[in-house]
C-alpha cells in the first residue's frame, strides 16, 4: 500500500474507514496532542474514544463530559488568554469530533479530529519558535500509514 504524503490522500483514506475505525484513529491523533490539555475530562474521553468495544452509553457520557470541558475551556479564551489555553480548547474539540454520533458531526470525525489537533499544535507554536503544525501533519500521516499497514 502506498504511503500517504498529502492531505488529499489522507482525507480519502480516512473516508474509506467505518465509523468505529474513524473514532479510534481520531483518538490516536488526539493522543499525540493530549499533553496540550490539562483537563482530565478530555483524557478520560480520549480513552473511551480509543476503545473499540465502548458502549453507546460510554460514548455518550464521554461526549457529554468533553463538551463541558470544551465549553469551560472556550469560556477562558478571552482577550487575555494564553495560546496554551486555546490549544486545550482545540484538543477538546478534536475529542468531541471523535465521539460525535453519526449524522451529528459535519464530515469525517477522524478528519475533524486531525484538523483540530493541528490547530492545537499551531496555538502552541504561536508562542514558540518551532513549527509544530507541519510536524503534527507528518505525525498524522505516519499514524494513518501504520494503522492501514497493520
Amino acid at each position: 500500500m502506498s504511503q500517504i504524503s498529502n492531505d488529499l490522500e489522507f482525507r480519502r483514506r480516512l473516508d474509506r474507514l467505518d465509523r468505529t475505525q474513524q473514532r479510534t484513529l481520531a483518538a490516536s491523533f488526539i493522543d499525540h496532542v493530549l499533553s496540550l490539555s490539562n483537563d482530565e475530562r478530555v483524557a478520560r474521553a480520549v480513552k473511551v474514544a480509543a476503545d473499540v468495544n465502548a458502549s453507546n452509553d460510554e460514548l455518550n457520557g464521554a461526549l457529554h463530559s468533553v463538551t463541558a470541558a470544551a465549553m469551560d475551556s472556550h469560556a477562558r479564551c478571552d482577550a487575555d488568554c494564553k495560546w496554551t489555553d486555546h490549544a486545550g480548547y482545540f484538543v477538546a474539540r478534536a475529542t468531541m469530533a471523535a465521539l460525535s454520533p453519526e449524522g451529528q458531526a459535519s464530515g469525517n470525525p477522524a478528519w475533524q479530529a486531525a484538523m483540530s489537533s493541528r490547530m492545537a499544535r499551531t496555538c502552541i507554536s504561536i508562542d514558540s519558535t518551532d513549527d509544530g503544525g507541519e510536524e503534527e501533519q507528518a505525525e498524522q500521516y505516519r499514524i494513518l500509514n501504520n494503522y492501514l499497514n497493520s
